[in-house]
């Protein structure tokens, strides 16, 4: 499986592609595509964000499941999902 990331500009929030198209902030609510489809939606989804001025280095990454449980293959897209590792009162992982 895949999901869909992107730096939003108005902020540089983190955030993941949801269902429907829209922008979600919380991986939770990232929709998992399949290696076959996520091309596709990916290139979809970077023209939309271009035309739209809404976020930059939009690209997808592989999911994993543990415990039955959707998580990032790679420990860059954790911390990318949870916020910063130096104070874990900052950023997702803080709410």
């Amino acid at each position: 499986m895949k999901a869909i990331t992107a730096n939003r500009l108005r902020d540089g929030e983190v955030v993941f592609l949801g269902e429907g198209g829209r922008w979600v902030e919380s991986f939770a609510e990232a929709a998992l595509f399949q290696r076959s489809e996520a091309d596709a939606v990916l290139a979809d989804a970077k023209a939309t964000a271009e035309r739209e001025q809404f976020g930059v280095d939009i690209y997808a990454f592989e999911v994993v499941e543990e415990d039955g449980v959707p998580v990032p293959a790679t420990m860059r897209e954790r911390i990318r999902t949870a916020g910063p590792t130096v104070r874990l009162d900052l950023g997702k992982q803080a709410a």
